[in-house]
């Protein structure tokens, strides 16, 4: 086994892929952790790859976080990364049986399984077919279905699943699916660190086997199994998931009996990506040990600031992925230079969207103004939300109801708009900005009705009297 340097000197041994028979095929599998006397098995989203996980930094910052506290057990499904490829599409079913078998592999009674994005779906139907072996569920990113119905108002048209499918199969993997809202590998990432993902997926399935599986989670419904849902259950998920709506793995959880639903802030579907994936992890195990790791923490007053290009999809789309990088990537200098201006804090970002702190809001919501102005040289709009309240900030990052409330906030903003909480409107009386009423919006997630108001002086977009 080869040992992995990581920056702050830590070493972790890679271990030996090792196979499960699981009917006529073998499951690849890892285990990291050893000697912890708890199991915890996680079962991945669309696609992975044992080996090629490694080469991504924050997966194994990950890995080792996790095997800290538990034996992770870590595979590949059936059709995917290093394991066996079935002749056909496989269940459901027959996808949950792989977690059975690679527990039996590993000597394995009882394990916390851990399901990913549309890993969650498999880790419900174990959970409920064998409560003896789950001592506790762990979903993050997961919807019960992913398409929209009349009686299920999330997730994609199936008109719109269908075209990314075909596309899939007649074009192969592009950066707009793997690094948007098709698999939400995480885009708004340097050349260098998104290249990495692109060799993992390229290596973990083909064209054709990617829009097969695509295809087939189609059909994926677990309504009807969440009530049969007996143990445990956490279920966490980013305020603004690009793949999975909050709103969605909310819903998921009020059909588990007893499931604890917690909320993050971020727009990004893989978790270990992100500014609070240390808390997300510390949330893991809390539930899992019942011990939450001590975080450095601080609480303090600040205002929150969160903007995105507005029809980012559609741009994309029409841009085509060299494109709409170069774009993206001078969209980012113009952010981060005028953020800089206005001694504002870049805390995440993540594709087209940014999220920053700032000491006083004046300055957050001229920074904001002045961003709208710029970007319209490249043809574009952004929409922006400003809040100030208390914000917690834990290694660094932060977090907290504040967070959340800025984000929504954006979230009701109109092109080239920059909406404003009451807060931050009294709390700038006085600055020469101009303010008008946007009516109460419900802001999802967040108690009550909130009372926004919209910046109309754009002569105080300049920032050079902040």
């Amino acid at each position: 086994m080869a040992a992995l340097p990581r920056g702050d000197g830590f070493v972790i041994d890679r271990p030996e892929t090792r196979y499960a028979r699981s009917g006529d095929l073998m499951v690849a599998y890892q285990v990291t952790g050893e000697g912890n006397p708890i199991d915890l098995v996680h079962a991945p989203g669309t696609v992975s790859h044992l080996e090629l996980f490694w080469d991504i930094p924050d997966a194994t910052a990950l890995i080792e976080r996790l095997s800290s506290f538990a034996r992770l057990i870590r595979f590949d499904k059936r059709g995917t990364g290093m394991s066996d490829r079935p002749q056909g599409p496989a269940t459901l079913e027959e996808r949950a049986d792989d977690i059975r078998a690679v527990m039996d592999a590993v000597g394995s009674e009882r394990a916390f399984v851990f399901g990913s994005s549309e890993g969650g779906s498999m880790a419900c139907v174990f959970a409920a077919t064998h409560p003896e072996r789950t001592r506790g569920l762990i979903l993050w990113g997961t919807q019960a279905t992913w398409i929209r119905t009349d009686d299920y108002p999330w997730g994609r048209s199936m008109e719109e699943a269908l075209a990314e499918i075909d596309d899939l199969a007649e074009h192969g993997m592009t950066d707009t699916y793997l690094f948007g809202p098709g698999a939400g590998a995480g885009a708004g990432m340097s050349e260098e660190a998104m290249e990495p993902i692109r060799r993992l997926w390229r290596s973990a399935t083909t064209p054709g086997a990617l829009a097969a599986l695509e295809r087939m989670n189609l059909d994926n419904d677990i309504r009807g199994v969440l009530p049969s849902v007996h143990v445990p259950t956490l279920v966490m998920n980013r305020t603004n998931d690009p793949v999975a709506d909050v709103e969605a793995a909310r819903d998921l959880a009020s059909h588990i009996e007893g499931a604890r639903f917690v909320e993050f802030a971020g727009d990004k579907h893989v978790f270990f990506q992100g500014p609070n994936k240390d808390e997300i992890v510390a949330e893991i195990q809390e539930f899992v040990t019942g011990t939450r790791p001590a975080l450095e923490s601080d609480r303090a007053l600040a205002t929150v600031l969160f903007t995105d290009i507005v029809d980012s999809t559609q741009v994309a789309a029409a841009l085509g992925d060299h494109a709409w990088r170069e774009l993206v990537e001078r969209h980012h200098k113009i952010v981060r230079d005028l953020l800089a201006r206005s001694r504002g804090i870049e805390m995440d970002t993540a594709g087209d969207g940014f999220f920053a702190t700032f000491d006083g809001p004046a300055r957050a919501v001229r920074c904001a103004l002045a961003v709208v102005e710029a970007v319209r040289s490249l043809e574009i709009e952004i929409r922006a939300g400003v809040h100030t309240g208390e914000v917690e900030t834990i290694d660094g990052k932060a977090g907290g109801m504040a967070v959340i409330i800025g984000a929504r906030i954006s979230e009701s903003a109109n092109a080239s708009e920059v909406l404003v909480s009451s807060t931050v409107k009294e709390l700038v009386a006085g600055s020469g900005l101009r303010f008008e009423f946007a009516g109460e919006h419900e802001l999802k997630g967040v108690p009550d009705r909130w009372r926004l108001y919209r910046v109309v002086d754009q002569a105080s977009a300049s920032i050079t009297n902040a």
